[in-house]
């Protein structure tokens, strides 16, 4: 580097100090060449810098539709640098990827001296920090944003055919209007060097002509060019093209029922709109509009808190008929028997069955055979629009929607199932893992929302209600092989799940409001239930009837065994689980237990789930301390409820095997794995307390979800066990030794089940002298002082595991 004028000078003073007056000259001298030979130097540094190839990243900011490929087409056909696009959509051999991917193939890039395109939507600014990263010396990072209309995005993805990351068709609309309300403009404090705002067609022209005549030498001066509004984030023209409505037009309550909301995308010009909104609506009652339109937010955004409507909704899809290719004729009568009969226990509530498309054939089918039970099109009635926004985007406000779910209860898929999980934001998903782990076809879970998410927000949905229905297509779980006598069961039992888990939210919303009614006012519950005032009164007779029905359904009680109990009293319906919260109910079919193969077809309540979670997510802080041992095939932990001295779980980590009935040959390793395990842990228990005798096995029918091995002492000494059943469940053909299952599944494929339940029941035995007794305590008594040998059928079989001196004196 050269160096500057005082610099230089100080040199100079201290060479002459050096060497005294007489070396001035040689002093300055060799400063001078220093001086020039450095400034040769810095000169042949600049003159390689200026022909050095400056890269550049453009990091393309859009909804789908925005133009984005087009963009990076357009200006690698004329380009003047080497240009290379990074698409996620392609990134994986022709298929999506990947953000690393993408990262990895940029840096491979700039480092073969090209400069890269990021294809990808980038809309929020989590999403582009890491591509911002790669900003360098000689590598400047632009965003080029396509902000361009909501409605020329939806209409150029409607249009299109064959599109990389087949983002095309009707479902598009509802894609970009989700995306677009996260949109985080880019700023320059994020690290870009320069931001391109692209706000019209004629801008990205404009921005193509620039990028495609940039030289290899070339930089582009740094700065933000374009921006209109940068507090900007969500298109207003979004919803006021989705609704067809102007929001303006909608607030007015005179407005007959033509005017009814519908979310469908068109391309036409609001003249033709105009002309076909009759044909876009479906049944929508005259009173029902005027209803949804007196509830809409004050402001065209459709952003504000709502308030809570008057009559409690549910929103619903098609439940099966999509993904799963149920035959749309029967889930028609299905659904409409179904909606006769709750409504026929509730007065005072409305049922709305929801599709996308105005098109569709299950909202016509459903309208017209409601039509012919004479359904109250008040209580009941069909509404098109995304279910996510039916509020904003429609004025219809619904206390709960419910999800088309998948049976492990995970956003994704595409649907509806992946769009209430993006609307409702990640508390869904985590609120849903804190209920259970998966969902049994014909069943439901209710799931409330927390104040946070922004479906609880912007559309006042308080609640969501997993679903799973019958399966009839082969390329997904739980296929019926078009059994259509069992799918329709299934379906019956979905939507009854379904109606009862409302009925469940009806409760505990009623519940609240007369709770909140008497703070404020101090009114006796009497005065609440005046006919004086009939908006009480209708709550009172709703709060009725569902108490009424939640009483005529209450059952069973669920058994203490396992860990799911912690501080927990299970009291169970048969349609629905209450237990575990009155906010949440785990709503369920009964159990059902086919015994003819061994197969179950069984739904887990809420409670029962502990074992599921702690195999699932050992690494999960609060598990951490019951595990003592975990493998990749299975976790160990101590029993919480013990009914022993020693009472320990070998659990499988493989997922889908809820018990012994899902077990088949290809799981032989993994049962041979548990087996050793448990075998192992019993030694080590012996080897500290050689009077210790241990058996391993199974339960016929568990109570706990997920495939467990006992490892239990034989002296049953425990304070948990407190009941015959209890006793029995371990001492009886109930309970199947691994070593016997092991070789059952080997020769047969299969395990044979004994799930009488009158084992449960029978007589209370000494599993070493079989003799009878009249209760536990008794049994307890007896057991403690019994010398008599186990049973032979024990012993030569090696069912127990013991001390060498322990098998010497029960084979005496």
């Amino acid at each position: 580097m050269g160096l500057g004028p005082s610099e230089q000078s100080y040199r100079t003073q201290q060479t002459s100090l050096c060497f005294g007056g007489r070396g001035n000259a040689v002093a300055l001298s060799m400063d001078s060449e220093m001086a020039s030979k450095e400034e040769v130097e810095e000169e042949e540094e600049e003159e390689e810098d200026e022909t050095k190839t400056r890269m550049v990243v453009v990091i393309l900011v859009g909804a789908p539709g925005s133009g984005k490929s087009t963009f990076c087409e357009a200006i690698m056909k004329s380009a003047h640098r080497p240009w290379f696009r990074v698409c996620q959509d392609t990134i994986a051999n022709g298929k999506a990827g990947t953000k690393a991917q993408c990262l990895k193939s940029a840096v491979d890039a700039l480092k073969d001296g090209k400069s890269v395109f990021i294809d990808r939507c980038n809309l929020e600014c989590e999403q582009r920090a890491e591509f911002v990263k790669l900003r360098r010396d000689q590598v400047d990072v632009h965003a080029v944003v396509l902000d361009l209309p909501a409605r020329l995005c939806i209409s150029r993805c409607v249009k299109r055919t064959g599109h990389e990351g087949n983002l095309q068709g009707g479902k598009a609309a509802a894609v970009v209007n989700r995306m677009l309300q996260k949109k985080e403009l880019p700023k320059l404090s994020e690290g870009f060097t320069r931001i391109t705002f692209c706000n019209e067609e004629s801008d990205v022209e404009s921005a193509v002509k620039t990028y495609s005549a940039l030289g290899p030498l070339d930089a582009l001066s740094s700065g933000c060019f374009g921006q209109k509004n940068s507090s900007s984030k969500v298109q207003v023209g979004i919803m006021k093209f989705l609704k067809k409505v102007e929001p303006s037009k909608i607030v007015d309550s005179n407005l007959s029922s033509s005017q009814g909301a519908v979310l469908k995308p068109d391309t036409e010009d609001s003249s033709c709109l105009e002309q076909k909104k009759k044909a876009s609506i479906v049944s929508v009652s005259d009173k029902e509009v005027e209803h949804r339109n007196r509830n809409l937010p004050d402001n065209s955004s459709g952003v504000s808190t709502v308030s809570v409507s008057d009559i409690p909704t549910l929103a619903f899809p098609s439940i099966s008929t999509a993904d799963f290719q149920f035959d749309i004729e029967k889930a028609s009568d299905i659904i409409v028997e179904k909606v006769e009969e709750f409504l026929n226990k509730v007065t005072n509530a409305r049922l709305v069955l929801v599709d996308l498309s105005h098109r569709s054939k299950i909202l016509s089918v459903v309208k017209a055979r409601a039509a012919l039970k004479h359904i109250d099109t008040d209580k009941f009635f069909t509404f098109v629009g995304d279910i996510t926004q039916l509020y904003t985007g429609g004025g219809l406000h619904c206390t709960a929607i419910a999800n088309a779910a998948n049976w492990r209860l995970k956003p994704g898929g595409g649907g509806v199932n992946a769009a209430i999980f993006n609307a409702a934001g990640p508390s869904l998903e985590t609120a849903t893992k804190e209920r259970a782990g998966s969902l049994s076809p014909g069943s439901a879970l209710v799931v409330p929302l927390p104040s946070s998410s922004p479906l609880h927000k912007k559309q006042g949905v308080t609640h969501v209600i997993h679903v799973l229905g019958p399966n009839m297509n082969p390329q997904r779980p739980n296929f019926l092989n078009n059994d259509y006598k069992k799918g329709c069961e299934v379906l019956r039992e979905a939507y009854s799940s379904l109606f009862n888990g409302f009925l469940s939210v009806l409760k505990s919303v009623l519940e609240d409001k007369l709770n909140g009614q008497r703070q404020v006012s101090g009114a006796s519950e009497s005065d609440i239930g005046s006919p004086t005032d009939s908006f009480q009164n209708n709550d009172q007779k709703i709060k009725r009837a569902v108490t009424c029905e939640l009483e005529k359904s209450k059952k069973y009680k669920g058994p203490e065994e396992g860990l799911g109990n912690r501080q927990l009293k299970v009291d169970c319906t048969e349609d629905m689980d209450l237990s575990c919260s009155s906010e949440a109910p785990q709503v369920k079919a009964p159990v059902k237990i086919d015994k003819s193969n061994g197969d179950t077809a069984r739904t887990w309540s809420s409670w029962s789930l502990s074992l599921y979670h702690i195999a699932m997510h050992p690494e999960n802080e609060k598990y951490k301390k019951e595990i003592i041992e975990l493998s990749d095939d299975a976790v160990v932990l101590n029993d919480l409820y013990p009914k022993a001295r020693k009472h320990l779980l070998v659990v499988a980590r493989k997922v889908g095997l809820d018990c012994l009935a899902d077990v088949h040959e290809e799981h032989l390793n993994l049962l041979k794995a548990m087996h050793a395990m448990g075998e192992k842990w019993a030694k080590k228990s012996i080897s500290e307390d050689t009077s210790l005798i241990f058996r391993l096995g199974y339960h016929s029918d568990p109570s706990m979800q997920q495939l467990h091995l006992h490892v239990i002492s034989q002296d049953f000494n425990s304070s948990y066990l407190k009941n015959k059943k209890h006793w029995n469940t371990f001492n009886t053909a109930f309970f199947r030794d691994s070593g016997d299952v092991i070789n059952e599944i080997s020769r047969h494929g299969k395990a044979t089940l004994s799930v009488d339940e009158k084992l449960l029941s029978m007589e209370l035995r000494c599993h070493r002298c079989r003799s009878v007794h009249p209760n536990l305590p008794r049994l307890k008594s007896h057991i403690s002082k019994c010398q008599a040998p186990f049973p032979a059928t024990l012993l030569q079989n090696g069912h127990l595991i013991s001390s060498p001196g322990e098998a010497n004196s029960n084979e005496a």
